[in-house]
């Protein structure tokens, strides 16, 4: 849900102003409203922005430097924090640049000692003394096919060193004075030999444990400097951002200043301004203003706020689509992953994200949400009868009813349905039950997206003019609604055909006739069918888009399945194969198993975005246009 807000307008002289802010941040709960027109440009402003952003990438990077049994040093005091941030930046990027200098060389030597080390430990000196001598050795490659071993001994007096399938290397030794054009590549040598080279590259391996000791030991002395730099640059650009937005009157005598507080916060405020004696005026935000919004979901709820930041914050007086976009997504991504073995695994994994033995940066704060996706996975799973590739109903086939993937045994053998389908053939009609299942889902969410939506835009805009949004609500949630009533209780056909006509003629008025009071009625009229047209292409194809629901989770089960059955092969078709033959065995489940999770966890994070996303927030009306609450604070 959404907290309710109160807007303040303050007005203070300008020498008390400064005062006023500080107690104001030091209390930190007001989002303070940006001018309409902007705030003006500042350069130093801008300086502070891009540093703290340079900054923030920085402190990261610092962070994996740190070995897991370090003790950072207390942060330094510092007059200046941009010169500082400066100065450990620099200093931080020499570093870096060393260490990169000596891991580039080591590799351009490695390469070297590859071409070189083909050629044996040769003596530059020795190569050199011939030339003084008169004569000239030159080293070159060719082909195996263009070469003629008997040939270039005799033509160019050419001695092979070594060949592989694709090269030959030889030498050729000559007078300095003549000068023999040899049908080959020329190679020119290093200076060094391999084995020299190798003595260069084990020095350049000791520079190299020299300069990660020396970030190893930066990062020791100055993260926590890193670390308060970051908070005295965001509090310097807070502040210089209240001031920017801040409206000086009466020849900049008076400040005015407007902002947002949440009702439960006001008490506190009040009491701040009344002991600083500070004028101001407290009123309900309108529809116009720019009002932040601030989430208040319980535990369960909130792991989801960052699907909803994803897409976008609500609007104020907008209603916020955590509470459902929740359970939905859980939902839908055990549905999309479908395996409780899978589901197992993601628990594990998440335990051990949240209790810091996994460090990944880009999980991290996110193991209780994945647990809860886990565990959720694992309760779908098992309903749908898979678990690491495995049909259950065949584990256990006493509770096999359970299962909405079983297999049924009749007088002609298994019959390979869901045993829920066999029993009630007249509901499904015959066809996979988590299919069904998944379609079912999908009518119910949009349904309710559009019931949702009928309610909010009532509150936010009226009855009067929501009157063809609750034509359409009362034509499809209330017309399904009163036919699977009359079936339920065997009302007589005539009055039903009554019934759901009534819902159809009333739906009718407020689609085509009042959906914009006062409105020529032809125009109401081209308008309602243009309505009509979009819904009747759009909650089609809304509704078939939930059959990925069970697509995603049949493909994970059956790729499953199939590297449960390559290691059976390996296995010889049974668990009772030879020892050796346990190692591919395991390999090719751990390798496969791992896989598919991988894909199918992808899927599961990527479809149910998109289900609630466009499907649901689009028969919800959900603009997702508003900006989070973010008060003037301290910062941390």
């Amino acid at each position: 849900m959404i907290a309710k807000m109160k807007k303040y307008s303050f007005l203070v002289f300008h020498k008390q102003y400064d005062l006023f802010l500080a107690r104001l941040r030091d209390l930190g709960v007001l989002h303070v409203e940006k001018k309409a027109e902007g705030a003006p440009e500042d350069e130093q402003l801008t300086k502070e922005i891009n540093l703290l952003s340079q900054v923030e990438k920085t402190v990261p990077e610092v962070e994996s430097y740190l070995l897991k049994d370090s003790i950072a040093s207390k942060a330094e005091a510092f007059p200046d924090a941009i010169v500082f941030a400066e100065k450990l930046l620099s200093d931080f990027r020499q570093l870096q640049a060393e260490h990169q200098r000596v891991i580039n060389s080591m590799n351009d030597l490695t390469k070297q000692i590859s071409a070189m080390q083909v050629w044996g430990n040769y003596s530059t000196d020795k190569i050199n003394a011939l030339q003084d001598a008169g004569y000239r050795m030159r080293f070159f490659t060719c082909s195996p096919k263009s070469f003629d071993e008997d040939e270039f001994a005799q033509l160019y007096n050419a001695v092979v060193v070594a060949q592989t399938k694709e090269l030959v290397y030889f030498v050729t030794v000559e007078r300095r004075s003549v000068s023999v054009d040899v049908p080959a590549d020329e190679v020119k040598l290093q200076e060094h030999n391999a084995e020299q080279l190798r003595t260069d590259l084990e020095a350049l391996r000791h520079l190299l444990v020299a300069a990660e000791g020396n970030l190893q030991g930066w990062a020791i002395a100055n993260i926590n400097n890193l670390k308060a730099v970051c908070k005295e640059l965001r509090s310097a650009i807070d502040w210089k951002t209240v001031h920017l937005n801040t409206t000086a009157l009466a020849e900049d005598k008076l400040c005015l200043l407007e902002g947002y507080c949440p009702v439960e916060n006001v008490p506190q405020l009040e009491e701040m301004l009344q002991d600083e004696h500070i004028l101001f005026e407290a009123v309900d935000p309108t529809e116009a203003d720019p009002t932040p919004v601030k989430l208040r979901n319980n535990w369960f709820t909130k792991l989801f706020e960052v699907f909803t930041g994803m897409y976008g914050w609500p609007v104020y007086g907008e209603f916020d689509p955590t509470p459902i976009l929740a359970p939905f997504y859980l939902l839908f991504f055990s549905m999309c992953m479908g395996d409780a073995g899978y589901g197992i695994l993601l628990i594990l994994f998440g335990l051990l994200v949240h209790y810091k033995k996994v460090n990944i940066a880009m999980f991290e704060g996110l193991g209780p949400i994945i647990t809860t996706l886990g565990v959720g996975t694992l309760v779908v799973g098992f309903f749908l009868g898979t678990a690491f590739g495995v049909d259950l109903s065949m584990v256990f086939p006493q509770i096999d009813y359970l299962f909405l993937n079983g297999k049924v045994l009749t007088e002609g053998g298994i019959r390979y349905v869901s045993k829920a389908v066999y029993a009630s053939e007249g509901l499904s009609g015959g066809y996979d039950a988590a299919m069904v299942l998944s379609i079912l889902i999908g009518v119910f969410h949009i349904c309710l997206a559009m019931v949702v939506k009928a309610l909010c835009y009532t509150k936010r805009f009226g009855f009067r003019n929501q009157l063809a949004t609750w034509g359409w609500t009362l034509l499809i949630v209330g017309g399904l609604s009163a036919f699977i009533v009359c079936m339920a209780l065997s009302v007589p056909m005539n009055i039903t055909k009554i019934v759901l006509i009534s819902i159809a003629i009333v739906s009718a008025l407020g689609i085509y006739i009042f959906n914009t009071p006062g409105r020529n009625p032809l125009i109401n009229i081209g308008a309602g069918l243009w309505d009509t047209y979009n819904m009747a292409t759009g909650i089609l194809g809304d509704t078939l888009s939930y059959i990925r629901l069970y697509a995603l989770g049949l493909a994970g089960g059956m790729l499953g399945g199939a590297f449960n059955n390559l290691g059976l092969m390996v296995m010889g078709g049974s668990t009772e194969g030879a020892t050796w033959q346990w190692l591919p065995f395991i390999v090719i489940l751990l390798i496969g198993h791992l896989l598919n999770l991988a894909m199918s966890a992808l899927g599961a994070f990527v479809h149910p975005l998109r289900l609630s996303f466009v499907e649901y927030f689009k028969n919800s009306g959900y603009e997702g246009k508003g900006q989070l609450y973010e008060p003037f604070a301290v910062k941390s």
